[in-house]
């Protein structure tokens, strides 16, 4: 194919490698070093290399370049009418680079081959991303809910990425547990294992918590993770032998999940810093974490 492509403002600073894979077709890197060696790929109309970063107005041309890729063909994701309303109702904020939810429990962020309802194929079909797509910078479980930020183009996301990754992003959780504390206030500190394939991966993890309320059998938290661990605050809790109800996977005593199904862990705030602007968001718990906080005489 002979073709030619202008970059747009959203993907300046984007891998040139990485922009056809986006934006053409997944191709192998190694067809791609080639076709970029021999000049099939260039760049402005010349040679470049495959990791050269685009700017605003740079031109991508193809010189007979005609390899076929064949992709496994997959049915598109189309959310319902009723998946859209509801998650753009969620809405806390919408600016020109990110949007702010308050992400409902049960609801993956990226799709997968269990998750074909997840939030950046519903908002890539929503109003919202008319004339850009949605970009996910960090993670909350599938069945927590709480505060979630989605990016509008690369390089929010690339920023909001590298803050996330630098612990320069701050989040506040709610979680209702079993159990009590001895003390009110601490930290939860210790190494947290997993595995990648056979491989085992033992990393630090670090937690504050604070104990809102609590009775005989129930605790109501505050925690503020300082590292990202998957799963942190739910692993680091069953361990200490207070695991957060309606946690299937983490639970060690399964018969005490019969009264809550779902998980009682909500993302309530965010907050952080960009070019010395502040920015706080709030995301209030569902009715389900309230109405077990009113049943388990929690509230203060």
């Amino acid at each position: 194919m002979n073709r030619s492509y202008k970059i747009k403002p959203i993907h300046a600073t984007m891998r040139l490698d990485r922009w056809i894979k986006n934006n053409i077709a997944k191709y192998p890197q190694s067809l791609l070093e080639k076709s970029i060696r021999k000049g099939e790929i260039k760049l402005n109309k010349k040679k470049t290399n495959s990791s050269y970063k685009l700017k605003i107005g740079d031109e991508i041309s193809f010189y007979n370049f005609n390899y076929e890729f064949k992709q496994k063909k997959t049915k598109n994701y189309i959310p319902s009418k009723k998946k859209l309303d509801e998650n753009e109702k969620s809405l806390i904020d919408n600016n020109d680079d990110f949007i702010v939810i308050n992400k409902r429990a049960g609801i993956s962020v990226q799709g997968g081959t269990k998750a074909k309802n997840n939030l950046i194929d519903i908002f890539s079909n929503s109003s919202l991303f008319k004339d850009t797509k949605p970009y996910s910078v960090h993670r909350l479980d599938k069945d927590t809910s709480g505060v979630m930020i989605i990016a509008r183009n690369y390089n929010t996301a690339k920023l909001l990425t590298s803050l996330f990754r630098l612990r320069k992003i701050h989040k506040t959780y709610l979680a209702i547990c079993y159990g009590t504390f001895k003390n009110k206030k601490g930290e939860i500190r210790g190494n947290l294992v997993k595995y990648e394939k056979e491989k085992k991966i033992s990393e630090l993890a670090i937690t504050y918590y604070n104990v809102i309320s609590s009775n005989n059998f129930f605790s109501f938290l505050e925690l503020k993770p300082i590292t990202g661990r998957k799963h942190q605050l739910r692993k680091q809790l069953s361990l200490m032998g207070n695991p957060i109800v309606g946690d299937n996977k983490y639970n060690i005593i399964k018969s005490k999940n019969k009264d809550q199904k779902k998980l009682l862990l909500h993302a309530h705030k965010i907050k952080f810093l960009i070019n010395n602007k502040k920015f706080n968001f709030k995301a209030e718990p569902p009715d389900y974490f309230n109405n077990y906080l009113n049943k388990k005489r929690l509230i203060i």
